[in-house]
């Protein structure tokens, strides 16, 4: 069989570690074939050299069946190979057809821009999805799911026949999870390949032929997704048996550390009242856009509220700042870790310290050797694999790169943690581990909020579930009384709409 892609036994190597030992990839032409790991596995270096951003040290590249002699980004868009990074590499403040044709721009005369051809041309691009969406249209003003199609529109006016989608749905909801998924069916009957890399091994029955798993830079097995199961695909990306992906304590609830009580934002939300106790995990879900980060940037300090209390430890407090939220105990991690929880240019210890420099001074000195001391033990406690202290976070796997933002938070010992979708875009072991970290801030007696799309996630691991639609929390269910297709309904906003937070217990009428 002649393939689309193959990769035969590509290796590389970087200061310190083998990132890929011989690996092999083939691609089909007109196939879906998701490629899974852990962070840290190798998925993204065996990218980066398909996409000529690497060079292997050993191994060669074929496309249908003729070698790859030229490599470099250039060379391999030209070659027909696109990636689309889950950080879109979109021009916000430019245009849908600005965006596609960008330094591609047809031409009138050999120097004005031809307006009225890339219109044209991006509704032709367009037509194959059943999209409309208009050329002119700012980038900004798309939400992620048309912000997405943009760039695989993109690609394919570069004439690309393989492209790479690295955890496309991370920041979609459930409908725009199924539109992306009828494009990528629409590229496969139209004879483009696509590799899918995601670690919502859920998707994978939905939209893969194939899967192939990486685990320590070596390929472990290549099967028809048919014929792997989830537990599987697990063992074969961790090398060992996930028996619980969900490990849930039993904690005791003790004394209230939140309370917020008809807290209001116009335009962003409406008398929403809710507490907090020690030990208690509290869940927020809803669609992207309810307003749930709003909320936790209001009480984090990020925004201000027109109106409503927030009480800690059952004193009022007026969080102005995200100074004032840090000082009384309350620490935020946030959704972007990389644009708002991380400097990816500085290093674990310079990333680490920045909650802590004032504990670590003294009349304006840095106390250096006390700091590093500290931030070696919490590096060494988390398991966060680098290096050295002076690795720059920008060259950690994801998984580790949150860890270095929960160490950020976990050195200040805060009362209060807020963890804003903790878990995108990191693999199933990395997440188990996450979920451990949360459960011992609530043994150690901190109060815990975590805030996620992920349905499975929140219901497995919330003590209390708060559901917000449209800025208003509509539902509250205990961890024993919640049922997915109802959380599901209020989260959609299948049921009347109020401002006021509905106490759904057991099997009441109308819950």
């Amino acid at each position: 069989m002649a393939f689309a892609l193959e990769m035969r036994g590509i290796t590389k190597s970087f200061p310190g570690v083998r990132a890929l030992k011989g690996v092999d990839f083939e691609l089909e032409a007109g196939e879906v074939h998701a490629l899974v790991g852990e962070n840290g596995a190798g998925k993204s270096t065996l990218m980066k050299i398909l996409s000529g951003l690497y060079t292997a040290d050993e191994g060669e590249i074929r496309l249908h069946g003729k070698p790859i002699t030229t490599t470099g980004i250039r060379s391999m868009l030209d070659a027909g190979v696109s990636v689309i990074y889950q950080e879109l590499n979109l021009v916000r403040h430019l245009s849908v057809a600005e965006n596609i044709f960008l330094g591609r721009e047809p031409l009138l005369a050999g120097s004005l821009i031809d307006w009225s051809k890339m219109d044209k041309d991006v509704k032709k691009l367009l037509e194959p999805f059943g999209i409309d969406l208009n050329p002119r249209a700012k980038i900004y003003t798309l939400g992620p799911a048309y912000q997405q199609v943009v760039e695989i529109v993109k690609a394919l006016s570069l004439n690309s026949e393989i492209i790479v989608m690295d955890e496309p749905t991370a920041a979609l909801t459930g409908n725009e999870v199924e539109r992306l998924f009828d494009i990528i069916r629409s590229l496969k009957a139209s004879g483009v390949s696509v590799i899918y890399i995601s670690h919502r091994l859920e998707e994978l029955a939905k939209v893969a032929d194939r899967v192939t798993i990486i685990r320590d830079g070596q390929k472990i097995i290549t099967k028809a997704i048919a014929e792997l199961k989830t537990d599987e695909i697990i063992r074969h990306m961790v090398g060992r048996s996930l028996d619980e992906q969900y490990p849930k304590m039993t904690i005791p609830v003790g004394r209230e550390v939140l309370r917020v009580e008809n807290l209001t934002k116009q335009g962003v939300c409406q008398d929403v009242s809710f507490h907090v106790n020690q030990g208690e995990i509290v869940g927020f879900t809803g669609l992207v856009g309810a307003g749930r980060t709003e909320i936790m940037q209001l009480l984090f300090g990020h925004t201000q509220a027109d109106s409503g209390q927030v009480f800690i430890d059952g004193v009022k407090t007026h969080i102005r700042s995200p100074r004032d939220a840090v000082k009384m105990g309350i620490g935020l991690i946030p959704e972007e870790r990389k644009q708002q929880g991380l400097v990816l240019g500085l290093s674990v210890l310079d990333n680490a310290s920045l909650t802590v420099l004032d504990l670590f001074s003294r009349f304006g000195v840095l106390l250096g050797r006390s700091l590093q001391a500290k931030v070696k033990s919490m590096v060494d406690k988390m398991d966060i694999k680098t290096p050295s202290l002076k690795q720059q976070v920008l060259h950690l796997s994801g998984g580790n790169q949150q860890k270095v933002v929960l160490a950020k938070w976990f050195l200040r010992d805060c009362r209060l943690y807020i963890f804003d979708e903790p878990t995108r875009g990191i693999d199933v072991g990395a997440k188990v581990e996450i979920y451990k970290l949360m459960q011992n801030l609530a043994k150690e007696g901190a109060a815990v909020i975590m805030v996620s799309s992920e349905l499975l996630e929140v219901m497995n691991m919330s003590d209390r579930i708060e559901v917000v639609f449209s800025g208003a929390i509509v539902a509250e269910f205990k961890r024993d009384e919640a049922d997915s297709e109802r959380v599901m309904e209020y989260a959609l906003g299948l049921h009347s709409q109020t401002s006021i937070k509905l106490q759904v217990e057991g099997h009441q009428d109308g819950a």
